[in-house]
């Protein structure tokens, strides 16, 4: 689950939404950045796919005491986590392997440096599962890979930009993890996002051959309802709200 706060309610969206919501902005790109359009159609699917792992998990939310908050996407406690990872990779593997290997990049990416017998299990898995697929299919050349792999990080991490900050969010007030731009470059580029009003967001450098528009649905979680009915019971009962952004060129 992605959780914005505010002052009297969680704005809760959940993983899948935010997975289909990363396809929707990946299928207005430039056809050319993808550099293999071969492959396109399963590059899409493992970008809209990605975080199909957090189906079961999101379906009932739970309350971290420690924090006094929803547990997110980050806290989430760490066994099961990487149990539906692990099954969520295998579900995209039954549709497409490639799509299948891009998201087993995705998700190994984030163990790689990480300490602790759980998180060095699942990338040493994930590098067999990568290997076995290798062997039993052809993929793209390595830099074709890696440009694809990225874009999927670009649309997961656009993605979070939209679910994570306040709309039209000045740069000052943005979640830290964007303000300097997200991790990818385009031809030398760091790709940075910018709200320009309630419903726009800027990209540089230029992403789309025109302005795009892409929706997502959260649910407003208020905080007295969760106290009165516990947050499962309260999250189920709210109601869907779908949030259309539009990519200016």
């Amino acid at each position: 689950m992605i959780i914005r706060e505010t002052t009297d309610a969680f704005i809760m969206t959940t993983q899948d939404d935010h997975g289909r919501f990363s396809g929707e902005i990946a299928r207005g790109f430039r056809p050319s950045l993808f550099m293999d359009e071969s492959v396109l159609d399963e590059v899409l699917l493992a970008i809209a796919e990605h975080d199909r792992a957090w189906l079961r998990m999101d379906d009932t939310p739970i309350w971290n005491d420690r924090s006094g908050t929803p547990y997110t996407f980050i806290d989430y406690p760490v066994l099961p986590k990487l149990l539906m990872y692990s099954k969520g990779v295998d579900e995209i593997e039954a549709m497409s392997p490639y799509a299948a290997y891009l998201c087993s990049l995705h998700f190994a990416s984030f163990m790689k440096n990480a300490k602790g017998a759980p998180f060095v299990a699942f990338y040493q898995e994930e590098q067999q599962r990568q290997e076995r697929l290798r062997r039993a299919h052809e993929f793209p050349a390595d830099d074709i890979v890696q440009r694809q792999f990225g874009l999927l990080q670009l649309c997961d991490d656009i993605s979070l930009y939209v679910s994570m900050n306040e709309p039209g969010a000045t740069k000052e007030q943005e979640h830290l993890w964007f303000r300097n731009g997200f991790a990818m470059s385009i031809e030398g580029e760091k790709v940075v996002a910018q709200w320009i009003s309630e419903d726009e967001i800027r990209l540089s450098p230029v992403l789309f051959d025109q302005s795009w528009s892409a929706s997502v649905r959260w649910k407003q979680v208020l905080k007295k309802e969760i106290q009165q009915e516990g947050l499962a019971q309260a999250f189920a009962a709210a109601p869907w709200t779908e949030q259309t952004v539009i990519f200016v060129s």
